[in-house]
Protein backbone atom coordinates (compact mmCIF):
# COMPACT_ATOMS: atom_id res chain seq x y z
CA UNK A 1 0.00 0.00 0.00
CA UNK A 2 1.75 3.30 -1.28
CA UNK A 3 1.92 6.14 1.25
CA UNK A 4 -0.15 9.40 0.71
CA UNK A 5 1.97 12.01 -0.46
CA UNK A 6 2.15 14.32 2.57
CA UNK A 7 4.38 15.67 3.14
CA UNK A 8 5.62 15.52 0.09
CA UNK A 9 9.17 13.69 -0.52
CA UNK A 10 12.10 16.11 -0.03
CA UNK A 11 12.52 19.48 1.81
CA UNK A 12 10.55 20.09 4.95
CA UNK A 13 10.59 23.65 6.86
CA UNK A 14 10.74 23.67 10.61
CA UNK A 15 13.16 23.40 13.18
CA UNK A 16 15.37 20.49 14.16
CA UNK A 17 15.23 21.00 17.77
CA UNK A 18 18.45 19.23 19.60
CA UNK A 19 17.77 18.29 23.01
CA UNK A 20 21.52 16.81 25.12
CA UNK A 21 23.11 14.50 25.07
CA UNK A 22 21.39 12.29 21.99
CA UNK A 23 17.56 13.42 21.56
CA UNK A 24 16.14 15.59 18.13
CA UNK A 25 12.54 16.85 18.27
CA UNK A 26 11.15 18.12 14.98
CA UNK A 27 8.94 21.17 14.69
CA UNK A 28 6.98 21.70 11.61
CA UNK A 29 7.35 25.45 10.40
CA UNK A 30 3.67 27.18 11.00
CA UNK A 31 2.19 30.54 12.19
CA UNK A 32 2.22 31.04 15.95
CA UNK A 33 0.42 33.31 18.14
CA UNK A 34 2.20 36.24 19.62
CA UNK A 35 -0.46 36.66 21.86
CA UNK A 36 0.05 34.53 24.77
CA UNK A 37 1.39 31.39 25.48
CA UNK A 38 1.84 28.71 22.51
CA UNK A 39 1.33 25.06 23.41
CA UNK A 40 2.97 21.39 22.05
CA UNK A 41 2.05 18.12 21.45
CA UNK A 42 4.57 16.12 21.53
CA UNK A 43 4.37 13.20 18.96
CA UNK A 44 6.34 10.22 19.62
CA UNK A 45 6.60 7.16 16.74
CA UNK A 46 6.40 3.27 16.89
CA UNK A 47 9.15 0.48 15.96
CA UNK A 48 11.20 1.58 13.61
CA UNK A 49 9.29 5.55 12.88
CA UNK A 50 11.98 8.08 12.03
CA UNK A 51 10.91 11.91 11.62
CA UNK A 52 8.95 11.63 8.53
CA UNK A 53 8.21 7.72 8.32
CA UNK A 54 4.73 8.44 9.29
CA UNK A 55 3.18 11.51 7.91
CA UNK A 56 -0.42 12.49 9.66
CA UNK A 57 1.32 14.10 12.42
CA UNK A 58 2.10 16.76 10.01
CA UNK A 59 -1.08 17.43 9.07
CA UNK A 60 -2.41 17.50 12.80
CA UNK A 61 0.39 20.14 12.84
CA UNK A 62 -1.17 22.49 9.97
CA UNK A 63 -4.77 21.82 11.95
CA UNK A 64 -3.97 22.76 15.22
CA UNK A 65 -4.74 25.97 16.04
CA UNK A 66 -2.09 29.07 16.26
CA UNK A 67 -2.23 28.62 20.01
CA UNK A 68 -0.52 25.02 19.69
CA UNK A 69 2.42 23.47 17.71
CA UNK A 70 3.90 20.03 17.63
CA UNK A 71 7.24 18.36 17.77
CA UNK A 72 7.82 14.63 16.15
CA UNK A 73 10.37 12.86 18.62
CA UNK A 74 13.39 11.51 17.42
CA UNK A 75 14.03 9.07 20.56
CA UNK A 76 17.39 7.06 21.15
CA UNK A 77 15.65 3.74 20.44
CA UNK A 78 14.39 5.61 16.93
CA UNK A 79 14.58 3.52 13.41
CA UNK A 80 16.21 0.24 14.14
CA UNK A 81 17.20 0.74 17.25
CA UNK A 82 14.18 -0.27 19.16
CA UNK A 83 15.42 -3.56 19.60
CA UNK A 84 18.54 -2.58 22.05
CA UNK A 85 16.39 -0.14 24.01
CA UNK A 86 13.50 -0.46 26.54
CA UNK A 87 9.89 1.69 27.09
CA UNK A 88 11.93 2.82 30.12
CA UNK A 89 14.45 4.59 28.71
CA UNK A 90 12.09 5.78 26.49
CA UNK A 91 10.67 7.58 29.45
CA UNK A 92 13.67 9.36 30.37
CA UNK A 93 13.85 10.58 27.00
CA UNK A 94 10.54 11.92 26.49
CA UNK A 95 11.53 13.69 29.98
CA UNK A 96 14.30 15.54 28.67
CA UNK A 97 12.11 16.58 25.86
CA UNK A 98 9.23 17.59 27.73
CA UNK A 99 11.68 19.84 30.23
CA UNK A 100 13.19 21.47 26.67
CA UNK A 101 9.71 22.36 25.92
CA UNK A 102 8.69 23.59 29.30
CA UNK A 103 12.05 26.14 29.46
CA UNK A 104 11.29 27.38 25.87
CA UNK A 105 7.75 27.78 26.22
CA UNK A 106 7.10 28.30 29.90
CA UNK A 107 3.41 28.18 30.85
CA UNK A 108 2.07 26.52 27.44
CA UNK A 109 0.45 22.92 27.95
CA UNK A 110 2.09 19.91 27.10
CA UNK A 111 0.23 16.70 25.32
CA UNK A 112 2.24 13.48 24.48
CA UNK A 113 0.84 11.87 21.83
CA UNK A 114 2.06 7.80 20.87
CA UNK A 115 1.94 5.56 17.70
CA UNK A 116 2.13 1.98 18.06
CA UNK A 117 4.92 1.68 20.52
CA UNK A 118 4.99 5.04 21.48
CA UNK A 119 2.06 4.42 23.12
CA UNK A 120 3.71 1.72 25.43
CA UNK A 121 5.92 5.21 26.01
CA UNK A 122 3.61 7.14 27.14
CA UNK A 123 1.79 4.37 29.04
CA UNK A 124 5.33 3.88 30.70
CA UNK A 125 5.93 8.13 31.37
CA UNK A 126 2.19 8.72 32.95
CA UNK A 127 1.69 5.63 35.31
CA UNK A 128 5.16 3.64 35.05
CA UNK A 129 7.80 3.31 37.65
CA UNK A 130 9.17 6.88 38.89
CA UNK A 131 6.01 8.71 36.84
CA UNK A 132 5.99 10.84 39.95
CA UNK A 133 9.33 12.34 39.06
CA UNK A 134 9.01 13.49 35.67
CA UNK A 135 7.78 16.56 34.34
CA UNK A 136 3.84 16.69 34.12
CA UNK A 137 2.02 17.01 30.58
CA UNK A 138 -1.73 18.10 30.37
CA UNK A 139 -2.59 15.35 28.29
CA UNK A 140 -2.38 11.93 26.69
CA UNK A 141 -3.48 10.33 23.34
CA UNK A 142 -2.77 6.74 22.45
CA UNK A 143 -2.76 6.39 18.41
CA UNK A 144 -2.94 2.90 17.78
CA UNK A 145 -2.48 1.39 20.95
CA UNK A 146 -1.60 -2.44 19.91
CA UNK A 147 -0.32 -5.61 21.80
CA UNK A 148 3.10 -6.52 20.54
CA UNK A 149 2.44 -9.76 22.32
CA UNK A 150 -0.78 -11.11 20.18
CA UNK A 151 0.48 -9.56 17.34
CA UNK A 152 3.69 -11.84 17.10
CA UNK A 153 1.53 -15.02 18.25
CA UNK A 154 -0.68 -14.09 15.55
CA UNK A 155 2.32 -14.25 13.02
CA UNK A 156 4.87 -16.72 14.20
CA UNK A 157 4.05 -20.42 14.26
CA UNK A 158 3.32 -21.57 18.16
CA UNK A 159 6.43 -23.83 18.00
CA UNK A 160 8.70 -20.65 16.50
CA UNK A 161 7.79 -18.14 19.59
CA UNK A 162 7.89 -20.55 22.26
CA UNK A 163 11.66 -21.68 21.12
CA UNK A 164 12.32 -17.47 21.18
CA UNK A 165 10.51 -17.30 24.12
CA UNK A 166 12.05 -19.61 25.93
CA UNK A 167 15.58 -18.85 24.82
CA UNK A 168 14.88 -14.97 25.67
CA UNK A 169 14.00 -16.32 29.21
CA UNK A 170 16.94 -18.58 29.48
CA UNK A 171 19.23 -15.77 28.72
CA UNK A 172 17.83 -13.12 30.88
CA UNK A 173 18.51 -15.66 33.40
CA UNK A 174 22.06 -16.56 33.35
CA UNK A 175 23.00 -12.44 32.53
CA UNK A 176 22.84 -12.08 29.47
CA UNK A 177 19.80 -10.17 28.98
CA UNK A 178 21.84 -7.66 26.52
CA UNK A 179 22.88 -10.00 24.12
CA UNK A 180 21.15 -10.26 21.04
CA UNK A 181 18.77 -13.40 19.94
CA UNK A 182 19.80 -15.51 17.24
CA UNK A 183 18.70 -13.77 14.09
CA UNK A 184 17.04 -16.98 13.00
CA UNK A 185 14.31 -16.11 15.28
CA UNK A 186 13.56 -12.95 14.96
CA UNK A 187 13.96 -12.09 11.38
CA UNK A 188 10.89 -13.23 10.38
CA UNK A 189 9.17 -10.85 12.14
CA UNK A 190 11.40 -7.94 12.59
CA UNK A 191 13.90 -8.22 9.62
CA UNK A 192 17.33 -8.26 10.05
CA UNK A 193 18.26 -6.02 13.12
CA UNK A 194 19.44 -6.71 16.67
CA UNK A 195 16.90 -7.76 19.31
CA UNK A 196 18.33 -8.10 22.78
CA UNK A 197 16.83 -10.76 24.95
CA UNK A 198 15.75 -8.14 27.53
CA UNK A 199 13.42 -6.60 24.48
CA UNK A 200 12.28 -9.83 23.20
CA UNK A 201 10.65 -10.53 27.06
CA UNK A 202 9.86 -7.01 27.44
CA UNK A 203 7.47 -7.49 23.54
CA UNK A 204 6.97 -10.94 23.98
CA UNK A 205 5.76 -10.75 27.56
CA UNK A 206 6.02 -15.08 27.79
CA UNK A 207 5.19 -16.75 31.11
CA UNK A 208 1.35 -16.95 32.73
CA UNK A 209 1.19 -13.60 33.90
CA UNK A 210 2.49 -11.67 31.10
CA UNK A 211 4.83 -9.05 33.12
CA UNK A 212 6.75 -7.95 30.07
CA UNK A 213 7.25 -4.40 30.19
CA UNK A 214 5.44 -3.22 27.42
CA UNK A 215 2.42 -5.87 27.83
CA UNK A 216 0.25 -2.48 28.50
CA UNK A 217 -2.65 -2.92 25.81
CA UNK A 218 -2.97 -7.24 25.42
CA UNK A 219 -6.92 -7.97 25.92
CA UNK A 220 -6.32 -11.17 27.56
CA UNK A 221 -5.10 -8.49 30.50
CA UNK A 222 -6.94 -8.89 33.75
CA UNK A 223 -8.81 -5.80 35.18
CA UNK A 224 -6.25 -6.35 38.13
CA UNK A 225 -3.58 -5.78 35.70
CA UNK A 226 -5.18 -2.66 33.98
CA UNK A 227 -6.01 -1.66 37.60
CA UNK A 228 -2.56 -1.05 37.95
CA UNK A 229 -1.71 1.03 35.01
CA UNK A 230 -4.62 2.75 33.14
CA UNK A 231 -6.67 2.77 36.76
CA UNK A 232 -3.49 5.69 37.80
CA UNK A 233 -4.07 8.04 35.63
CA UNK A 234 -4.60 11.26 37.24
CA UNK A 235 -7.28 13.41 36.75
CA UNK A 236 -5.39 16.67 35.75
CA UNK A 237 -3.92 14.31 32.89
CA UNK A 238 -6.74 13.49 30.55
CA UNK A 239 -6.56 10.76 28.17
CA UNK A 240 -8.04 10.37 24.37
CA UNK A 241 -7.91 7.20 22.51
CA UNK A 242 -7.99 6.49 18.92
CA UNK A 243 -7.71 2.71 18.09
CA UNK A 244 -7.57 2.35 14.78
CA UNK A 245 -10.84 0.14 13.33
CA UNK A 246 -8.84 -1.49 10.38
CA UNK A 247 -5.60 -2.37 11.92
CA UNK A 248 -3.28 -4.51 10.38
CA UNK A 249 -1.45 -5.62 13.57
CA UNK A 250 -4.70 -6.39 16.01
CA UNK A 251 -5.61 -10.09 15.45
CA UNK A 252 -9.32 -10.40 14.84
CA UNK A 253 -10.00 -12.41 17.63
CA UNK A 254 -9.66 -8.97 19.46
CA UNK A 255 -13.03 -6.89 20.26
CA UNK A 256 -11.40 -3.95 19.55
CA UNK A 257 -14.53 -1.67 21.25
CA UNK A 258 -14.94 -4.20 23.93
CA UNK A 259 -11.18 -3.74 25.07
CA UNK A 260 -11.06 0.20 24.54
CA UNK A 261 -14.45 0.57 26.58
CA UNK A 262 -12.68 -1.74 29.42
CA UNK A 263 -9.78 0.92 29.37
CA UNK A 264 -12.33 3.67 29.51
CA UNK A 265 -13.92 2.34 32.19
CA UNK A 266 -10.90 1.95 34.25
CA UNK A 267 -9.55 4.82 34.09
CA UNK A 268 -12.98 6.34 34.89
CA UNK A 269 -13.11 3.96 37.91
CA UNK A 270 -9.57 5.12 39.44
CA UNK A 271 -10.52 8.82 39.11
CA UNK A 272 -9.40 9.87 35.81
CA UNK A 273 -10.59 11.44 32.48
CA UNK A 274 -11.39 10.00 29.15
CA UNK A 275 -12.28 11.82 26.03
CA UNK A 276 -15.24 10.30 25.22
CA UNK A 277 -16.36 12.61 22.52
CA UNK A 278 -13.46 12.46 20.29
CA UNK A 279 -11.90 8.78 20.90
CA UNK A 280 -12.54 5.85 21.11
CA UNK A 281 -12.31 3.53 17.50
CA UNK A 282 -11.55 5.22 14.43
CA UNK A 283 -13.08 4.13 11.32
CA UNK A 284 -10.96 2.37 8.52
CA UNK A 285 -7.81 3.14 10.30
CA UNK A 286 -5.00 0.96 9.62
CA UNK A 287 -2.08 0.92 12.02
CA UNK A 288 -0.25 4.16 11.24
CA UNK A 289 -2.63 5.50 8.43
CA UNK A 290 -0.11 5.99 5.44
CA UNK A 291 -2.02 4.74 2.48
CA UNK A 292 -5.62 5.58 3.91
CA UNK A 293 -7.78 7.93 2.03
CA UNK A 294 -7.96 11.25 2.77
CA UNK A 295 -11.11 11.36 5.12
CA UNK A 296 -10.11 8.72 7.76
CA UNK A 297 -6.65 10.89 7.70
CA UNK A 298 -9.08 13.92 8.14
CA UNK A 299 -10.88 12.33 11.16
CA UNK A 300 -7.95 11.34 12.91
CA UNK A 301 -6.55 14.85 12.61
CA UNK A 302 -10.00 16.51 13.45
CA UNK A 303 -10.14 14.37 16.69
CA UNK A 304 -6.93 15.04 17.66
CA UNK A 305 -7.76 18.93 17.19
CA UNK A 306 -11.09 18.52 19.10
CA UNK A 307 -9.29 17.30 21.90
CA UNK A 308 -6.67 20.17 22.53
CA UNK A 309 -9.51 22.12 21.96
CA UNK A 310 -11.12 20.75 24.99
CA UNK A 311 -8.10 20.99 26.74
CA UNK A 312 -7.92 24.52 26.71
CA UNK A 313 -11.98 25.00 26.86
CA UNK A 314 -11.17 23.31 30.53
CA UNK A 315 -13.92 20.85 29.78
CA UNK A 316 -11.33 18.29 31.92
CA UNK A 317 -10.39 20.19 34.77
CA UNK A 318 -12.72 19.05 38.08
CA UNK A 319 -14.69 22.60 38.41
CA UNK A 320 -15.83 22.31 34.91
CA UNK A 321 -16.91 18.04 35.49
CA UNK A 322 -18.53 19.63 38.95
CA UNK A 323 -21.03 21.91 36.66
CA UNK A 324 -22.03 19.10 34.20
CA UNK A 325 -23.79 16.90 37.54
Amino acid sequence: MDSPRFPPPGAHPGTLHYIPDNLAAFEPTKSLSQAGNVNMLIWIGGMFDTFLSVAYPFKIAEALPPTWSLMTASLGSAGKSWGVGSIAQDAKDIAKIVAYVKERRPGGKIVIMGHSTGCQDCMEYVVGAKAGERPAVEGVILQAPVSDRQALEAQLPQAFMYEANQLALKMCREGHEKDAMPNRLTVSAFGRIAISAQRWVDIASPGPDHAGADDYFSSDLPDARLKSTFGRFSPTTPLLILYSGSDESVPSSVNKDELVHRWINIVQEGGGHVDQYNGSIVPDATHNLNGCAEKVVRDLVQRVVGFVARLDNGDFNPQSQASRI
